[in-house]
């Protein structure tokens, strides 16, 4: 094999998966061990190309059909690339593992782990393709998947809930499509290597700044940026929770990622603009978010709360431009995706456990006395939450004060200091609540529940990446820097432009 058609692989094995489980549509066993064994070897697939690319210092780009771009369809796997494909396939697999040891009615129905597998071909897909178009083709796929496995959830709410998904999936795909018009009518081309050359030498007034501005109100509605938040809360506390974690941790980041190639490579004249903007809303998300964690109902939800706080870390990493905070951007996401997986898994375990299946803080009360494992977890992964060494978050966001300070925006970093602390009283009350409170007289645990094998794993590399991070600090500054390179993502798509 050569090494270009690498660059496929993540995203052909969870696809060839999810077909193959459909060919078993009356063995949900047997199709949860075809998905197990997917994404074991597409995750696989992925550490080798991530091995590739790192070790070669340049891009690895595989041209669907043998047409050369701008012409043909690429597939790029950069360093930013391939470190967002190994993080969304690790959660991905710890997601699949859940899901084989849930309770959860639907997880036995014929069309969700081929569903499950099909979400991971559309999110992998996303990050690995360099046209716009193709971008907008995999991101329905995620969608689609997304809303069949929300609405087939044991939730009552559910359904609705996938209704509000699929429509706000709906609008940034019109948003999408008008900004996929308007490049291609100013430009000609899709190609985002050949767009990163065109759009600088393009005259100020054109349809590009349209397209600029459409797009990035789509990369808004995927991450849950404030003020198009509003969709995810009821979303993640009805959806089941393998696909609740897989929303919320990773799928969330591929509207981060949206950010980072609009900034560094598509609109590169238009960078100060859309970093400004995703620095104010940011700092907007971060107080938004942590006071809405601390006044709900719901552990699920409060969750929910907490990634549109958490991703506004991210995106004033993004927004203060440089590389050490794009650095710092890359980490947050990371330990993020690892971190809020693992306690929404946790969540759903408490849930399952219940005398009635509900993360409502009024029927989990209590629960947590009689699992004092569970409480063990949640506490780690409520420190990483926090911030709280010896946890990955600590770095997280010791990473984001330095790039700040680095960068002088001393007001901006106040700002955020005072409502980080919202993410301690929020964790830390959901803790105390479950597993300190005494429950309600007559409240029986359950004897089984959802298995913990894999938010367990994802709570040991909280604890990994906190205590030896260096690692993933020296692999996200890498990242950063060729990142902010574009001249070599357009040289490895394009060749030689005369």
């Amino acid at each position: 094999m050569e090494p270009a058609h690498i660059v496929i692989l993540p995203v052909f094995i969870p696809m060839i998966s999810g077909v193959i489980g459909l060919l078993f549509y009356r063995l949900p066993n047997i199709q949860s061990w075809i998905a197990l064994a997917g994404m074991a070897v597409s995750l696989c697939a992925a550490l080798l190309l991530f091995t590739q690319v790192r070790s070669s210092g340049l891009p690895l780009v595989f041209q669907a059909g043998g047409w050369d771009a701008p012409f043909g369809i690429s597939f790029v796997a950069d360093l930013l690339s391939v470190f967002f494909v190994v993080m969304s396939q690790v959660v991905l697999l710890a997601g699949v593992i859940y899901a084989t040891g849930a309770r959860d009615a639907c997880v036995g129905y014929p069309a969700f782990y081929p569903l499950f597998m099909f979400l991971a071909t559309g999110l992998t897909g996303a990050l690995l393709t360099g046209d716009i178009f193709n971008l907008f083709v995999f991101i329905e796929l995620l969608a689609i998947s997304s809303t069949v496995l929300t609405a087939v959830s044991d939730d009552r709410f559910g359904t609705e809930a996938a209704y509000k998904y699929f429509y706000m999936s709906q609008l940034a795909a019109f948003f999408m499509l008008i900004a996929v018009g308007a490049l291609y009518v100013t430009c000609g081309t899709l190609n985002m290597a050949h767009l990163a050359v065109i759009i600088p030498g393009l005259p100020a007034k054109t349809m590009v700044s349209l397209a600029a501005a459409f797009l990035t109100a789509t990369f808004m509605i995927k991450s849950a940026t404030f003020p198009f938040h509003f969709w995810q809360p009821d979303f993640h506390t009805a959806a089941p929770t393998p696909v609740s974690a897989m929303l919320s941790s990773v799928v969330v980041k591929l509207g981060v990622y949206g950010f980072i190639r609009m900034a560094m490579l598509i609109f590169v004249p238009h960078a100060s603009l859309i970093q400004t903007l995703l620095m104010v809303l940011g700092i907007a998300g971060i107080a938004y978010g942590g006071i809405a964690a601390i006044a709900t109902y719901n552990v699920k939800r409060m969750l929910a709360y907490s990634t549109l706080a958490q991703v506004g870390f991210i995106l004033v990493g993004i927004g203060w431009g440089t590389t050490l905070s794009l650095t710092a951007a890359l980490i947050f996401a990371f330990n993020h995706s690892i971190v809020k997986s693992a306690m929404l898994m946790l969540a759903g375990h408490l849930a399952s456990r219940a005398p009635v299946k509900s993360a409502d803080f009024k029927v989990v009360t209590g629960v947590g006395r009689a699992l004092p494992f569970t409480g063990v977890l949640f506490f780690i992964g409520a420190l990483g939450l926090a911030g709280i060494p010896p946890t990955n978050g600590f770095i997280s966001k010791m990473m984001v004060f330095n790039a700040g300070i680095e960068a002088g925006h001393v007001y901006g970093l106040a700002l955020i200091g005072i409502s980080a602390t919202f993410t301690l009283v929020y964790s830390m009350r959901a803790f105390m609540r479950i597993f300190w409170q005494a429950p309600e007289a007559g409240t029986a645990v359950k004897p089984e529940g959802d298995r913990r094998m894999a938010p367990f794993l994802l709570i040991i590399m909280v604890l990994v990446l906190g205590i030896m991070a260096g690692p993933l600090v020296d692999l996200a500054g890498e990242a950063a820097g060729r990142a902010a390179d574009a001249q070599s993502y357009i040289l490895a798509v394009m060749g030689e432009i005369k």
